[in-house]
């Protein structure tokens, strides 16, 4: 495995080219929102429209299911909030907690099951103190650092496992023992009061996943197309978690983007459609830039699924901060049949489907027909996590550059397509580069930014355009006046060679492809 990146250095240029902005950061910041700049912005629209195309208008590049035809998906789009029982029916409501704990010293609040304690290599620490730490945190290198001077060579175990009352336990970033509290449930929830009357009776909830508004609309759906099981429905935007400890830049937030599919199918086929959900997914991933060591597909054990699953996999990206472990990029669960019997029982609305191609075959050689409630296959992708692997996977460093720093985005989702200069302000050259990079822009500016700049040497501009992910830059000079070519260059190699300049779009539009 290859050194993990440094997670600061690549903070540092999101900050400094535009990708990523902490929130309300003149005020102060606000602990688990951020905001996108330009640059940000694009490619997470890049990347949003990507899981449009390929999962709705053309899903899974036209390749044929299980059941030998094309697959057919259709787009939702739904309220962040909805009516508050549709959260008591998913479950939300009553079982969607974590558990937390206090440090009485240092204000901090942590997820129970996320701190961790460092104990002797071996034997009873007895009397003496325990050091805990969020494994992710910068706190886990100072604690490691007291804990092996009081016991020498440690081990890190979970905090549930050591006996009550944690009288010995020093919680991160704290200084005295027995300073964290009991652990106690916390609902995720976002809730709020919609309407003239604030109380209780009018409280409604900001959606933790755009999985149910689905779920509530399939009635729908059906009633009003022309769609036939199997199918599925898509839905992307915004969802809210309350986390006890968002942290990881933009892994970890209380706000944060989805891009959901819930593919309806009889449940004899369900199996098949899952493994077929599951392997694309992950063949998607690697086809815009996350091919390699640091994307795998997981299984997951039977302890660990939920009681209606019925087969979980995640597809999981070797982050900065996980190395050398992974975090969850994606999930491909199959839901059963769990979720519309649900809204079923809580709505009283039935919610089943009269498969008119199922059944027993009647004389003229029609279909009787069955009535069921259909299984569920979800891939449900978090997009700031998404453009978040992207950005990880894309920083490189290369020594020899002006500009060490490199983004080698998949030419799919970068958000500047191509950059136009001229070699320098003067003679004609400025008004060449303004007339291709309009020629440009019609072309590719549906997808990303066309860059056109005259300031700086162009060797720095070239740097610019490397940090921010440009994969081509075209540069207008002397010779170009002459016979009509330009000198373009590739930002992965730094080669440079000539074309000509009606050839450039033509240039451009192979390799964006």
């Amino acid at each position: 495995m290859s050194q993990p990146k440094s997670m600061d250095a690549i903070m540092a240029l999101c900050k400094r080219r535009g990708f990523i902005y902490q929130a309300s950061e003149i005020y102060g910041g606000i602990n688990g929102f951020w905001d996108y700049g330009p640059l940000g912005a694009q490619l997470k629209k890049n990347l949003r429209e990507a899981w449009w195309q390929d999962m709705i208008m053309n899903p899974a590049w036209g390749r044929k299911g299980p059941n030998g035809e094309r697959v057919r998906c259709v787009p939702l789009e739904t309220c962040i909030i909805q009516h508050p029982k549709v959260w008591e029916a998913s479950g939300h409501v009553g079982g969607f907690n974590d558990p937390m704990v206090d440090c009485k010293e240092s204000k901090g609040r942590y997820r129970y099951d996320h701190v961790m304690v460092f104990v002797p290599e071996s034997g009873d620490p007895g009397d003496k103190p325990v050091f805990a730490y969020v494994g992710d945190q910068p706190s886990e290198a100072k604690q490691r650092k007291k804990a092996e001077k009081t016991f020498g060579a440690v081990r890190s175990v979970a905090l549930s496992s050591l006996p009550q009352p944690w009288t010995r336990v020093i919680g991160p970033d704290a200084e005295k023992p027995g300073t964290l509290t009991e652990p106690r449930m916390f609902n995720l929830m976002f809730d709020t009061i919609p309407g003239a009357i604030r109380d209780e009776a009018n409280k409604a909830y900001l959606r933790p996943e755009t999985a149910q508004g689905i779920f509530v609309q399939f009635k729908n759906v059906v009633d009003t197309t022309r769609v036939k099981i199997p199918f599925g429905i898509g839905n992307t935007g915004r969802s809210f978690r309350n986390e006890v400890t968002p942290r990881n830049f933009t892994f970890r937030s209380r706000e944060f983007e989805q891009a959901e599919l819930e593919f309806f199918c009889h449940p004899s086929e369900s199996q098949d459609w899952y493994r077929f959900w599951r392997d694309f997914r992950m063949e998607w991933w690697r086809s815009i830039g996350l091919a390699g060591e640091n994307l795998i597909l997981r299984e997951h054990d039977k302890d660990e699924l939920s009681h209606y699953s019925q087969g979980t996999s995640d597809v999981e990206y070797r982050f900065p901060f996980t190395a050398p472990g992974f975090g969850e990029l994606e999930g491909i669960a199959h839901r059963g049949c769990y979720d519309l019997t649900q809204h079923q029982e809580h709505s009283k609305v039935k919610l089943d489907y009269f498969d008119t191609t199922r059944g027993e075959t009647l004389p003229n050689g029609g279909k009787k027909g069955e009535r069921y409630i259909p299984h569920c296959i979800e891939p449900a992708a978090g997009l700031d996590r998404g453009a978040l692997a992207l950005i990880c996977e894309a920083y490189t460093r290369d020594e020899s550059r002006p500009s060490p720093e490199i983004l080698r985005f998949h030419p799919r989702v970068a958000p500047i397509k191509a950059a136009v200069f001229p070699l320098v302000d003067k003679d004609g050259m400025p008004e060449v580069a303004e007339r291709l990079a309009d020629e440009l822009f019609r072309r590719f500016g549906r997808d990303g930014f066309i860059e056109t700049d005259a300031k700086q040497s162009i060797g720095k501009r070239y740097a610019r355009m490397d940090e921010a992910g440009c994969p081509f830059c075209f540069t207008i000079d002397g010779d170009t006046l002459k016979d009509q070519t330009v000198t373009a260059r590739d930002r992965d190699t730094g080669q440079q060679q000539r074309i000509a300049l009606d050839k450039v779009a033509g240039f451009l539009a192979e390799r964006l492809a």
